[in-house]
Formats: C-alpha cells, structure tokens, sequence
C-alpha cells in the first residue's frame, strides 16, 4: 500500500477531529492490510533523523502497543501477530531499532529502547534474538561510543531486564550486563546522564544478579559502586541509589551483614541533610529491613530459631540511633499535609517506618519514643505536639499490652482533651491515635480493654462532638468508632455497654455521612462503613428496636438517590457512591436481622420493598452499585429463604446481565456468589433458572477473556446448584465435569514460586473439591452410580493435592471432605477404587494428628464412610 505514513502519523495528532479520523483510519486499514509492512514502516520512520519528532514519537508508541497490551488476551494475539511475521522482515525492524539507539534526539533513543525491551520479552524467552545482549554491549565496550549511546543502551538493557524472567539469561550474559551497568555507574563515568540510566538499570538488573551476590568479590563492588552513586551530585542519581538500596535489602536481606555500618551512615546523612526524594528513599530502606524483620519473626519456630534465612537483628542493633533519626522527620510537616491523605513525605514516611520499627523490636522501642512524647507534647509550636501525638500513636502495635498499657491509661484523658486542640493538625492525628488505641488496646473479649464503664460515656462524646469537625478530622474520628464498636463484637456482657449510645451513634454517623462541606464522598463513605461495624458488632438482643428503626430511614434515602437528577457523567458517578454506600447498609441490616429467629420477621416484613429498591437500583446501571446492590441481594437470598421465589422473574434478568459483565469482573464475580446464595435459598425451586445460568457459568469458564479469578467461584457454584437441584444436574454433568477435570490437570502446572499463583491455585483446587462435593450429595440418593466412572480422576486429584506439601489447610479440609462425600455416595462401589490407595490412610492419619478441630472432625466422619463402604461390601 503505497502510503506517506509520516503524513498520516502528523495528521493523527491534529487538532481538526476529521483529519484526525480519517488518518487513525488509514493507519487502521494499512494495519490490517499488511502488518509486517506497517511494523517496519514505524520502525523507519522512528529510526529516520530527518523525520519530524512528532510523527517520530507516534511512531514509537504504535509500534509499542502493536507488541504488547495490559489485557492477557490482547497480549497473547500482538505476540503471535509478531511471531508469524517472516523472518527477514522482524530482522530488519530489530535492526533500524538497534540504529534508533544512536539517535541524537534523545526522544527517539528513549522510545527505541522501550520497544526494543518489549520485542525481548517475546523473543528471547523463546531462545530468539539470542545476539541481543552482545550488540547492546559492543556499544557500551568500543572506544569512542558518544555518551548519549551509551545513556539509551543502558536504558534498554534496563527495560530488558524488567520485561524478561532472570532463567532467560545465561550467566555469562548476566556478568556481562552488569559489567556495563556498574562501569556505567563508576564514579570515573564523566557523563551524568550515562550513571543515572546506569543505575536505573542496575535497580531492574538486581534479580538476576543472585549468583553475582553469592560471590563476596562482586558483591562487594557492586555494594561500593551503588553506595557511591549514594553520595552523586546529582540529586536523581543519589535517589535512583537509594532505590537500589531499598530492593536490595529485600532481596538480598542475608548478605547486608557487612555493609551495614555504612549504608546506616549514608541514610542517615540524606534524611537529616538531603533533599526530601532522596530523604524518601533512605527511610524506605530502613522500612524494608523492618519488613524482612517481620517475615522472618512470623516464620521462625519459636526457640529453635529455624528460618531458611538468617535473621540478622539489623533494627534491634541500629535502633538506640535509628529511632532518633526517624523521630526527628516527625517534625517536618507540611502546612497542608492532613488535608490530603495521599501526600507521602517526610514526616508521613518517618511514622510509617517506626510503626514497622515497633512491628520489629516491640517493647524495646517504647523508652526510646516515650521521651520525645514527653518532651513535645505541651510544647507551644503546633508541629511539636503533632510530632508527640505522631510518635506516640505510630508505636502502638508491636509492643505488649503490659509494656503499653500504664502509658496509654494515663495518656487517654490527654488525647480527648487535645481532640478540642486550636490547630486542625494536631486534632486529625489526635483522633487517628486514638483509632489506634481502641484497635489494638481494646478487646474486651479477652479481657483487656483502655475502656472502661467509667470513661465510655466521655470517649462517646468526645467523639461524637469531634464527627461535627473539618471534614478530614471527621474522617479520622469515624475510624475510632469504628474500631471502638468492633472491640465490643464477642465481647459477652461487655459489649451491653455500648448500647445505652447506638442510638446517638447512628444519628450522629447519618448527620456526617449528609454533610456537604466534604468536597469529595471519602467522609460519607467513611461514615457509612463505620454505620455498618457499628450495627454488625451490636448485642442484637438488645439493638434489634433500634436496628429496625434505622432500616425505613436507609430505604428512604436510597429511594430518593433513584429520583436524583443526572445531567454529567459526574452526576452518574456521585449517585452510584451513595447508592453502593447504602447498598451496603442495607446488606448489614439484612444479615444482622435475619442471624437470630426472634428478630428475622422484622426483616421479612420490609423484605418486598428493599428488593424494589434494588430493582430500581439496577435500573439506573452503575458498575458500583451492581457489587453492592448484588451482595446485598445475596444476603436477602439467604434471609428470605424460598420466599426469594417471587422475585427471581423480575431479577433474573439483572442477575443474567451481571454474569456476561467480562469487563468489570468483579461484578461478574459476585454474581457467580449471588447464583450460590440463591441455590442455597431456593433448593429445587430454582430449576427453571438452571438452564439459563448453567449456559453463562460454562460460556464464563470457557472465556479467555474473563479474568482468572473468577472461574474457582463457578466450580464452587456448580456444587452449589448440584446440592440444590439433586438428580436434575445429570444434564449438565457432561458440560460441567470435562471443565472440572482440565482445572485440575491446570492446577499440576501452576507456578507455585509465585505467591498469587500459589493463592490461585489453592482457590481453584479448593472450589474443584467443593463442586465434585456437590455433585456426589446431590446425585447419592437416586444418581450415585453416574459419579462412578469420574470416581479415578477425582481420587487421583486428591492424591496429587495429598502429595503437596505445605498444603494450604482450607484445601486440605476440602479433599478430605470430598474423599468422605465420594465414600458416602458410592458405598461399597468405591472398595476396588480404594484397594492400592496407599495416600488415602496417610492423609487421614495427618489429618486425625491436627490441632485444627474441624480439620480432625472431617478426617473423623471421612474415616468413617470409608469403613462403613467396606463393611458393607465385606
């Protein structure tokens, strides 16, 4: 296609909307028509100098978003789009991106980098471009290479590194780059440019260096090299080090025992002398030591010290310096830091780092603080007594009850006094402090409580007084409530005190969430969420009249959100915040009520209206208001029981929609939850909707574009409509079972090195477990004998899944209750299944030996079905 692609990059940027059109049109067609031609068109035009920047820039960002996407599925396609292209022609786009390199506008170079690094994270984990890393080298290696050349090779090799797993790489090649990044670091380098990409691409090369970490020669130079970029001239430099240092003390926590003493020095300097993104940094390496800290802590068997790593004590040993260093950036607010919560700086770092310090050391940290507290508390300047409060909140968890306790009775009167204080500082971090008090210091269920029938009714109202204050200290305020009234959840006869002021707490919560001095709904959605911990954790025995009377207020002001008048999209957004924010009030009131027999009429004499209201909810179609209107509805589902019948025509259609919503797949997601409740609710009442939901669930799991975390809560339902419906689900088993099976056989492959893969697999294997449960209860009084034939896969699930060790517990309880369920259903049919299965009495065993009751409960009853099939059959 003959086409001046320079004239249509240009023309895609102007400002008339129909040159813009028709060239995004042309581009299009000269895409679809002849993709390899359009790639290597973008690259010359990147690569060529005398092409205006401009169309240079879109170049690049096309040629970029043609190789990769952040949606999976998209990704996938572009990357077989590229591998089908011949090869000559990738060879030559590679090429004039290599030459771009070498550009002298700068732009140009930066934009090549990046694609470059992206047609590497397709290529060389395949084995291909394996020249890649030599080429990029050479330009860092032969004489006289200008410094520009340098800086975007540098810069590539970094994005490289990002975009690719460190098994891509041989180790040769490995040595190799990080021989070019730390020569691009050295102190000799003249260019600053040139050591500011260099270290940028140390921080992205640091997981491949394990091998050059392990050797103490390399490792020393590299510490040396970093340490000195620490103390660059440039502050950019000294921040990207600092980077360096904070990924380097997570990854290699083990190895830092010798460098110590001096990286302590160097972050000491930045945070009291260096400019505040390199102060930032300093104190973030300090909070990523507390971090590996407090891993190690959590996983170390007590007394034996066992840890696969060793735990070098870092914080206890730095701390009678540390803390005084952190201590001090508590009085470096800023005028305007409270007003907005997402303002990180030094002095919000410095808190965030002592509260890890506390999390670390525990007692030891309270006589280093308690002082400055003391010192800085009464003081005139409104930042010392904001530091004291600060300080002395940051501290509360982590150290004993005992240690904290004297301290924190004596210093509460203190706190509701200064919740009066004149500057609006002091009173926000005031009220957090005391959230953090009756988080941690008030849980009467075991016995300890900072509040007592003395000084409730003074906290109350304080509290309630402080809800009619600026709106970002009435923000904080709702979060001490909250956690005060979530103290007295399972509080037994302690929890009556709070009582006597549900009432007022209520009233004074809805008179907060109304407020319109807010600019933005954080405060109303604060105040509702409190509303919510409030009713939950009530004695309901004693609440139930008050409960009841807060209801038709909440479903009044939800029927007047469907009234409001909708001119702007931001109009839409508002209404779809108060209405989600309501939604869920009325979900808590709906579980709250229908918990207890005495109080469960009282719901279902309002339960026709409520689900009107949700109706016509969904009606006004927010994506916000679908979650919560739809958990809500679950709720109801389970509080109405077969009564829900009534309203299934009317909402089937919603429910219908919310389980093709691909897009938002969290609404997806708990619509799949929403068909389990209502299974649950309905029993078999429900079959003339199973055809219809069946046909989503399955077209659900098969998508590749739904995300992943979906598919476990479809196997979960599938057991769900199975106990509902019985012998009915027979017609679905040849749909369901085959997508049963292949999840089981994904869950063989999964990468468990990865934490959220690890996660993911144990839902898929626990929801698989759940559905096979499922199935069986259903089908054993009149289908067992269907289950027969899918007996040997499930047994042979469950033993891989005994195999695996550690075993996530909640999987472990699932396997064993489907082992006992596939017993119970086949009876004396399962004793030639069982004959050779060696791991069947093993895992019983392991299970019979666990201290989790529930755990050895189902290895009881599962133990038993088994025995019982075989004396049957004997």
């Amino acid at each position: 296609m003959a086409l001046d692609i320079t004239q249509f990059l240009l023309a895609a940027q102007s400002a008339d909307a129909k040159i813009r059109s028709e060239a995004e049109t042309g581009l299009g067609q000269f895409q679809e028509q002849n993709l390899p031609g359009f790639l290597l068109s973008l690259a010359a035009e990147l690569s060529n100098d005398g092409k205006p920047t401009e169309s240079r820039r879109l170049a690049g960002i096309v040629l970029k978003n043609s190789l990769d996407a952040k949606e999976s599925a998209r990704k996938e396609q572009l990357v077989q789009q590229w591998q089908a292209i011949d090869a000559q022609c990738k060879s030559q786009i590679k090429s004039l991106l290599l030459s771009t390199l070498g550009s002298s506008v700068r732009e140009a170079s930066h934009t090549a980098a990046q694609v470059i690094a992206k047609v590497a994270s397709i290529e060389i984990p395949q084995k291909q471009w394996p020249e890649l890393i030599g080429l990029l080298l050479v330009n860092m290696t032969k004489q006289g290479r200008p410094p520009s050349l340098k800086q975007s090779t540098l810069e590539t090799l970094g994005y490289v590194c990002e975009e690719i797993s460190h098994q891509d790489l041989v180790q040769d090649e490995v040595n190799s780059v990080l021989t070019a990044v730390v020569q691009g670091m050295n102190v000799e380098e003249q260019s600053p440019e040139v050591r500011l990409a260099a270290t940028r691409a140390l921080y992205n090369a640091l997981d491949f260096a394990q091998t050059n970490f392990g050797n103490e020669m390399e490792r020393n130079f590299i510490m040396k090299v970093v340490c000195e970029a620490a103390i660059a001239k440039e502050t950019e430099i000294r921040q990207a080090a600092y980077e360096c240092l904070v990924s380097i003390a997570s990854t290699y926590y083990e190895l830092l025992e010798p460098y110590m003493q001096a990286v302590f020095e160097l972050t000491a300097k930045a945070v009291r002398e260096d400019q505040e993104a390199v102060a930032l940094q300093a104190i973030e390496f300090w909070s990523s030591i507390c971090d590996e800290e407090i891993e190690l802590q959590d996983y170390e068997v007590p007394d034996s010290g066992d840890s696969s790593v060793q735990h070098s004590r870092f914080i206890e040993k730095a701390l009678p310096t540390l803390v005084p260093m952190l201590l001090e950036t508590l009085l470096k607010q800023d005028e305007e830091q409270d007003q907005d919560d997402d303002i990180w700086n030094l002095a919000m770092a410095g808190g965030t780092c002592l509260g890890l310090v506390a999390r670390t050391v525990g007692d030891a940290v309270v006589p280093l603080v308690m002082p400055f507290v003391e010192a800085n508390i009464l003081k005139p300047d409104w930042r010392s007594r904001e530091a004291a409060t600060y300080a002395f909140g940051s501290i509360l968890e982590g150290p004993s009850i005992e240690k904290l306790s004297p301290m924190v009775h004596a210093g509460l009167d203190f706190l509701l006094k200064a919740m009066k204080d004149e500057n609006s500082h002091v009173r926000d971090t005031t009220a957090w402090t005391l959230s953090r008090i009756f988080e941690f210091l008030h849980t009467p269920s075991s016995g300890f409580s900072v509040i007592s029938p003395a000084n409730l009714q003074q906290i109350v109202g304080v509290l309630l007084e402080s809800l009619k204050d600026a709106s970002h200290v009435a923000e904080k305020v709702c979060g001490a409530i909250y956690f005060l009234a979530q103290g007295y959840e399972d509080g037994g006869p302690s929890s009556s005190l709070l009582t006597p002021y549900i009432p007022e707490i209520i009233t004074s919560l809805i008179s907060t969430a109304d407020r319109t001095d807010s600019s933005d709904s954080k405060l109303r959605t604060n105040a509702y969420e409190t509303l919510n911990e409030v009713v939950r954790c009530s004695n309901l025995v004693e609440t139930s009249d008050i409960i009841a009377k807060l209801c038709p207020v909440i479903m009044a002001k939800l029927a007047q959100t469907v009234e409001l008048q909708i001119v702007s999209s931001d109009d839409r957004e508002k209404q779809g915040d108060l209405q989600a924010s309501l939604c869920g009030v009325l979900q808590v009131i709906i579980q709250k009520l229908s918990n207890a027999d005495e109080t469960k009429p009282i719901l279902l004499q309002v339960a026709d209206q409520i689900m009107m209201l949700f109706l016509k909810v969904f009606a006004c179609r927010s994506s916000t208001v679908h979650e919560e209107a739809m958990l809500a509805i679950g709720a109801l589902a389970y509080a109405t029981g077969q009564e829900f019948l009534k309203y299934m025509p009317e909402f089937y259609k919603y429910l219908e929609m919310g389980l093709q919503n691909f897009e938002e797949y969290q609404v997806c997601s708990i619509s799949v939850g929403v068909v389990g409740d209502i299974s649950r609710a309905l029993d078999d009442k429900i079959l003339p909707y199973c055809d219809g939901m069946m046909a989503l669930l399955l077209k659900d799991l098969s998508s590749g574009e739904l995300n992943r975390s979906v598919k476990p809560p479809i196997f979960s339902c599938f057991g769900d409509i199975a106990l509902a419906i019985g012998e009915h689900f027979e017609k679905y088993l040849q749909y369901a079972l085959p997508m049963m099976q292949g999840a089981s056989e994904l869950c063989a492959q999964l990468d468990n090195s990865d934490e959220e893969m690890l996660e993911y697999g144990n839902q898929l294997r626990r929801s698989i477990f759940e559905a096979y449960s499922g199935i069986l209860q259903g089908f054993k009084n009149s289908k067992a004998d269907l289950m027969l034939p899918h007996a040997p896969h499930l047994l042979q699930f469950i033993e891989l899944v005994a195999k695996d060790k550690p075993r996530d517990e909640s999987v472990t309880k699932a396997a064993v209750a489907v082992l006992g369920d596939l017993a119970d259903a086949l009876g004396p049919n399962i004793t030639t299944l069982f004959k050779d299965r060696v791991f069947c009495a093993e895992l019983l065993g392991e299970c019979l030996q666990s201290d989790d009751e529930q755990l050895k409960e189902t290895a009881t009853w599962t133990q038993g079905m088994i025995g019982r099939a075989f004396s049957v059959c004997g």
